[in-house]
């Protein structure tokens, strides 16, 4: 028989968060073996539960929730995540510039959809969250990564960006604050991006999901606050801040200067409604989470247990030879690195893989997140303090094998 091939748009599209490591680990537990994960940001499989009353609002609107409602969303989350923006200091958005949908990650697809035609470009971090090089991609666009400095704290580099952008080139994508890396970006730094797509007239993404999970003290600024003169489509949603991952709630605000845009937002109006609606039940939560105490500050304090987490785990591997990494001001991750002269990795998923194998631990590769060089891994510090100190002990047991067997210890 003639073999049924996969389309060959999926043939620049990798997602190595759930990728083959991941399937031989699933081979694996199946086999018996336990294994530590470290690879995807999901809060509820670490104890992480959603606040009871954003689930005691879902559970009670329930008998309410079996229609479709509006194709951006039902009126009180919208309003809700209105007001947020209020709260945010971004300027002029109305209820019909909210777009409610199946987590960010079904936004961000059909973001992309909307605008991009064959061979238009859009520039994304380097690293990035593998989904944005992957809904470019798959909307028959060009994903053009500029480089973020490590030694700069992973921010942004200016002149990077300034050299990869073309006639073709339609939108910045901004992860802030960032993952993999943990990174938070300064205002001065968000107003010179401002001036860039000011200067090209480019649409700038920025996806916030992780704003309210920062450290030290460290304060977010969304980038769409600070101009109004250019096009901002901002995302965010339920999953990281209020621990609702599985909710699959999230949403993208259109704001700044819209007159230019009419054709692309109707484009927004038409794929919204080609999917009906999002999740109805789960948005039932949105006003309560937006609105209500916000516990995520709670675990992010210096005697929270994220805080107490992160520190556990950068100190741990950072006391491994031949690792360094930035410790994270944001977020659930750490991206360390590996010294290339100390570990001469030439396929940093095959040593993912080997990692897995030998010691029973699973994390994702550093060109999982379309990182140039093999030598990066992305580390999530969900897993409480016992658990992680076992993951890195056993991290730093291979890396001290690996020294061993090609002679760089």
């Amino acid at each position: 028989m003639r073999p049924i091939l996969k389309s060959r748009k999926l043939t620049n599209v990798c997602y190595d968060i759930r990728g083959p490591v991941l399937e031989r680990a699933r081979q694996m537990e199946e086999e018996g073996h336990h294994i530590i994960k470290l690879n995807i940001g999901n809060p509820a499989t670490f104890g992480f539960d959603v606040p009871e009353e954003i689930l005691q609002d879902v559970i009670r609107n329930l008998s309410d929730a079996s229609g479709y409602c509006d194709s951006k969303g039902l009126f009180a989350a919208r309003k809700a995540i209105m007001h947020y923006t209020q709260e945010k200091q971004i300027k002029n958005v109305q209820l019909d510039d909210i777009f409610i949908g199946n987590g960010v990650s079904e936004l961000v697809v059909l973001a992309m959809q909307a605008l991009l035609d064959n061979g238009d470009e859009v520039l994304i971090p380097m690293p990035d969250y593998p989904l944005w090089t992957a809904a470019v991609v798959l909307s028959g666009g060009i994903a053009k990564h500029y480089l973020c400095n490590e030694e700069s704290g992973w921010l942004p580099n200016l002149d990077d960006i300034r050299a990869k952008i073309t006639a073709k080139t339609r939108a910045i994508v901004l992860i802030n604050p960032n993952n993999p890396t943990g990174a938070l970006y300064p205002d001065e730094l968000l107003l010179e991006i401002i001036e860039i797509a000011r200067q090209h007239q480019l649409i700038i993404y920025a996806d916030e999901i992780y704003d309210k999970i920062l450290y030290e003290q460290a304060t977010h600024t969304s980038i769409a606050s600070l101009a109004e003169d250019v096009l901002f489509v901002t995302f965010n949603g339920l999953s990281k801040n209020y621990r609702a991952a599985g909710f699959r709630s999230g949403w993208a605000v259109v704001s700044g200067e819209k007159s230019h845009a009419r054709d692309y937002i109707a484009g927004l109006n038409m794929l919204a409604s080609m999917r009906l609606c999002a999740n109805v039940p789960s948005q039932f939560g949105i006003q309560t989470a937006l609105g209500g105490y916000q516990s995520i500050y709670d675990l992010t304090l210096p005697t929270g247990r994220l805080m107490r987490q992160r520190d556990v785990a950068w100190k741990l591997l950072t006391d491994i030879p031949g690792v360094t990494c930035f410790k994270p001001q944001s977020a659930l991750y750490l991206f360390p690195r590996l010294d290339p002269e100390i570990y001469p990795i030439e396929d940093d998923q095959e040593f993912a893989l080997q990692l897995l194998l030998e010691e029973k631990v699973l994390l994702v590769q550093g060109t999982g997140f379309n990182w140039m060089n093999p030598d990066h891994f992305r580390v999530v510090f969900l897993p409480n303090v016992d658990d992680l100190t076992e993951a890195v002990g056993r991290i730093a047991h291979f890396l001290q094998h690996y020294r061993k067997r090609h002679g760089t210890y």
